[in-house]
């Protein structure tokens, strides 16, 4: 068995790393105290080709799939998971596309997002429907005036690079808003200069500024047939996105844990206390080395889960694989963001340091696209169901 990355995947890793030092790094902090959207980091990933990294060649990405995609998150999360949060947004709300969408489909709205000239935004989640996803009230109904359209109505709310987008997956009721069963949920692409697509507000985050998270309103939207992504009553397309999106949430967690226990490490091995380094003390060497065992661990649970979903291994037998990876990394980034906190004293709660920011931003990645909870109740499922087993 092999633990290591193949070298396509160390030599990406080095050239992003330069890139995070030289580009991302000496922007973080600003970006997070002013909260304004950071076109000169998106501009330096577009001039380096990393907007494509998760498409296909076909379309204008690199190829490098989600597991070329993961490295590079990992890379950037360390000085700023906004600027983590920006690559994710490429593949997202394009992974309904790669899985169920048509040629067409593909070919229409794949290559700006690879080439930087369009991007989008993912929209799942409503105010009484968080983890309960069932629970959406967004409805389409049919449209009596075209040949198989749709007409979208109701609010998405939490959608990150909503301000940003210029298209969004949108997932909606085609069997009415009370309904619970899994066909009665379809995704569609919506475009935002169409008649009735407006922004809603903005949300006041506790962290990861710089990527607006906010509503999208949908007041009788009209959608061509020809935007339903696979078939009508494809719920479990918005399973199969989330499950393959696993490990690039899990990458943010990663990087943030290394970028906060390698600043607090710098730190606790220049300041001085009762006459020695705070390096020197046994204790603070022990919850150094734990937190750099876990991240390890957690490394090696989420490269194989993006190897997994690179090789389509993102349906139901395999989604426990996947939630362990997103569970224990984001899980990760909180532990070692207080830990840096600690580490640093009363400094590391001051904004004279970036630690408070890495703590702030973590613990955001416990929440989004499926809580820790919800992949503790998948990582169940996979064990009482044998699909996870081990005899």
């Amino acid at each position: 068995m092999i633990f290591e990355l193949p070298q396509e995947y160390l030599d990406l890793a080095e050239s992003i790393r330069r890139l995070a030092r030289e580009k991302v790094a000496p922007r973080a902090r600003e970006i997070d105290l002013s909260g304004e959207y950071p076109t000169d980091i998106f501009e330096a990933f577009k001039d380096a080709g990393l907007l494509g990294l998760g498409l296909p060649r076909e379309y204008g990405g690199s190829g490098a799939g989600i597991l070329g995609l993961t490295v590079a998150v990992e890379e950037v999360a360390k000085y700023s998971n906004a600027a983590g949060l920006m690559l994710l947004l490429t593949r997202l709300p394009t992974g309904p596309l790669l899985i169920a969408g048509s040629d067409r489909q593909k070919a229409r709205y794949l290559p700006g997002i690879a080439n930087g000239s369009t991007r989008a935004a993912f929209g799942l989640s409503e105010p009484q429907a968080g983890s309960d996803v069932m629970g959406i009230q967004t409805r389409a109904e049919r449209d009596p005036s075209s040949d198989g359209g749709w007409v979208l109505t109701g609010t998405k709310c939490w959608m990150s690079g909503v301000r940003e987008a210029d298209w969004y997956t949108i997932f909606a009721k085609t069997a009415g808003p009370s309904g619970r069963k899994h066909d009665s949920v379809t995704a569609f692409v919506v475009e935002r200069n169409w008649a009735g697509v407006e922004l809603g507000r903005i949300d006041a985050k506790m962290g990861v500024h710089g990527i607006d998270t906010g509503e999208l309103i949908l007041d009788g939207v009209k959608v061509p047939s020809e935007n339903v992504i696979g078939e009508v009553g494809g719920f479990r397309l918005a399973m199969l996105g989330l499950n393959s999106m696993r490990p690039i949430v899990a990458a943010r967690g990663i990087g943030l844990a290394e970028g906060a226990l390698m600043y607090a490490t710098n730190y606790v091995k220049s300041r001085e206390a009762f006459g020695r380094h705070i390096s020197d003390f046994q204790g603070v060497r022990w919850e150094i080395a734990k937190c750099a065992v876990e991240i390890e661990a957690a490394r090696l649970l989420t490269y194989r889960a993006a190897a997994m979903a690179d090789e389509g291994k993102f349906t139901k037998e395999y989604v426990a694989f996947l939630s362990m990876a997103k569970y224990y990394s984001s899980e990760l980034a909180v532990r070692a963001s207080g830990l840096a906190v600690q580490l640093l004293g009363a400094a590391g709660y001051m904004q004279d340091h970036p630690v408070e920011q890495f703590y702030r931003d973590a613990k955001q990645l416990t929440i989004v696209e499926g809580t820790s909870q919800v992949q503790l109740g998948l990582i169940a499922n996979g064990v009482l169901d044998g699909d996870l087993w081990w005899s």
